[in-house]
């Protein structure tokens, strides 16, 4: 199956004012998102990108055009709501410090499974969306383009981490444990017995060794050896990164 880079949106204002922004409209890369959403995009510029789906959110579309812009080709661009941003409901637009105050706060962290925002959606309705988008784009993608493909989905913390969570195995009450810091790139191959999660929340190294990956199979026993750039030479290795911002 195809390579999946899971691209978390660069920087916004809300995010640099510690405000819960959810589905708020006209929240923007900040000048520091902006910088995040160009490398990201650089780092992905050697690998041959076929479709880019993108949560409708305007930090996501900023975003993803900084993707598309600096890729040799020309890939597809798809708007998908299904990866859009939680519903938050009254949480939204409200400061993480004043919302850390609330009962439903410590539900969020410790066991986010059982966790619905009031006037909103519930964590475990927002996994099961995303995730369904998800493996349908990746299944579209290797029937249009082939199982070496490599396409980016841009969406958002919460979300990449549901489904970050659901690749690895992981019940949805575990997924706090992940960090996704913006314009982070983690890497998931679906693969015929299972998810292959590759790398999570990247935030250096070139990812043109991509072009000469194989498809996902059977799991190397004992790690197996790694992957070179396409030349042959040893390429950047996949790194997990703590978020810096």
């Amino acid at each position: 199956m195809p390579t999946l880079l899971l691209v978390r949106h660069g920087r916004t204002t809300a995010n640099a004012g510690g405000i819960l922004a959810g589905r708020t409209r006209g929240v923007r890369l900040d000048a520091v998102g902006r910088d995040q959403a160009i490398r990201a995009a650089e780092r992905a510029a050697g690998a041959p990108i076929s479709r880019v789906a993108t949560s409708p959110l305007e930090r996501c579309r900023q975003t993803s055009r900084a993707l598309v812009e600096r890729q040799t080709g020309t890939p597809e661009l798809v708007i998908e709501k299904g990866i859009t941003e939680c519903d938050y409901g009254q949480w939204q637009g409200r400061a993480l410090k004043d919302l850390a105050g609330e009962p439903l706060w410590k539900v969020v962290q410790t066991q986010p499974s059982a966790a619905a925002f009031p006037g909103g959606e519930s964590l475990a309705a927002m996994q099961a969306r995303s995730v369904e988008a998800i493996r349908r784009h990746d299944a579209e993608v290797a029937g249009r383009y082939g199982a070496d493909a490599v396409w980016a989905a841009v969406s958002h913390g919460d979300v990449i981490k549901s489904v970050l969570a659901d690749a690895l195995g992981m019940h949805l009450d575990l997924f706090q444990r992940i960090v996704v810091g913006p314009a982070s790139i983690s890497i998931v191959r679906y693969g015929p017995h299972r998810p292959d999660v590759v790398a999570t929340n990247t935030e250096a190294g070139d990812l043109s060794w991509l072009r000469a990956a194989a498809p996902a199979g059977d799991a190397p026993v004992g790690g197996g050896a790694g992957h070179g750039d396409p030349e042959g030479e040893d390429g950047p290795q996949p790194s997990c990164t703590a978020a810096r911002s």
